[in-house]
């Protein structure tokens, strides 16, 4: 049974790595992993929502209640073995495993994401892969309404992807096998990892959700759009990365609209030059105006 009092018209802008100042009509913010199964028995609408990153909040409105996963932050290592909530952090996870002498979130120090999201999404960079050392999850079947494990062969990795993003499971917590090595040469990659992305993308220091559009097969959005002319360029609040074409960043004022119109320019831009269709990497949570509808709906055709 939920007995967790939602928070009214919560102001969403520092839980967003956009920092955009979206205002949930209801939010939740269970403490512990049962409490979290208790509000997907009992909520018949939600969002969950992790780090923020890879999303953009709707400044309009989000009428649908969210459901915020920070508390749950639990980590186990037993052996090699690590099993996490889905509100760690995927950087501390990266951190703490490093602690123990273990290898295989090397990759996740510069990531800001929560492992919820990092398992949705099958986060990978600098050549490791969440599904490298993924062993199995606890998940909550939305069908079902009841907890079941999820093996690695159930879980549809691929390139970005997972069975999560099918919406009928929700991630819990999950297990993973990582390997014994050398703790100095573990810290060193997690430095190189560190500073290759400082050199590269913009830090959340100038507001940003991260990668806006997936990589085309053999081929990277960045550079496309880059090649197209893109860097620097400005509508509204919003600016593609002089450092990064594939990230926009928010340059103080930015709306969900500025975002969408910048990401839809860029998409025709490329699309003109190219004829490359590039695809959304990033998630659009709340309420929509006409405009952002239009934009959205050509943005995943």
């Amino acid at each position: 049974m939920n007995n967790i009092q939602p928070e009214l018209n919560f102001n969403l802008q520092n839980f967003n790595t956009f920092r955009l100042p979206a205002i949930a009509e209801r939010v939740y913010a269970p403490s512990n992993v049962q409490e979290f199964i208790n509000l997907l028995s009992d909520l018949e609408n939600y969002i969950i929502l992790g780090a923020g990153s890879n999303v953009i909040l709707s400044t309009t409105s989000i009428k649908t209640p969210l459901i915020l996963t920070h508390k749950l932050n639990k980590v186990e290592i037993a052996d090699k073995n690590v099993t996490v909530e889905c509100g760690v952090k995927s950087a501390y996870l990266s951190k703490i495993t490093a602690e123990n002498s273990l290898s295989g979130f090397e990759f996740l120090a510069p990531i800001p994401s929560f492992m919820g999201g990092a398992v949705y999404m099958n986060a990978s960079a600098h050549g490791q892969a969440v599904s490298d050392v993924f062993i199995k999850a606890c998940v909550y079947d939305v069908s079902a309404k009841k907890v079941i494990t999820l093996k690695k062969e159930d879980m549809q990795f691929a390139y970005r992807k997972s069975v999560l993003q099918k919406g009928n499971f929700i991630l819990l917590s999950a297990e993973f096998g990582l390997k014994q090595a050398d703790k100095n040469e573990i810290q060193e990659k997690i430095n190189n990892n560190i500073s290759k992305r400082q050199k590269t993308q913009p830090s959340l220091k100038t507001p940003n959700a991260g990668s806006i559009f997936k990589n085309p097969e053999g081929s990277s959005a960045g550079a496309l759009i880059e090649q197209a002319g893109l860097k620097g360029k400005i509508i509204g609040g919003a600016q593609i990365s002089e450092l990064h074409a594939n990230f926009i960043v928010n340059l103080g004022t930015a709306q969900s609209s500025d975002i969408l119109e910048l990401m839809f320019f860029a998409y025709n831009e490329v699309n003109k030059k190219f004829n490359v269709k590039l695809k959304s990497e990033v998630i659009f949570i709340g309420e929509k105006t006409e405009a952002e509808d239009r934009i959205w709906q050509k943005l995943q055709s």
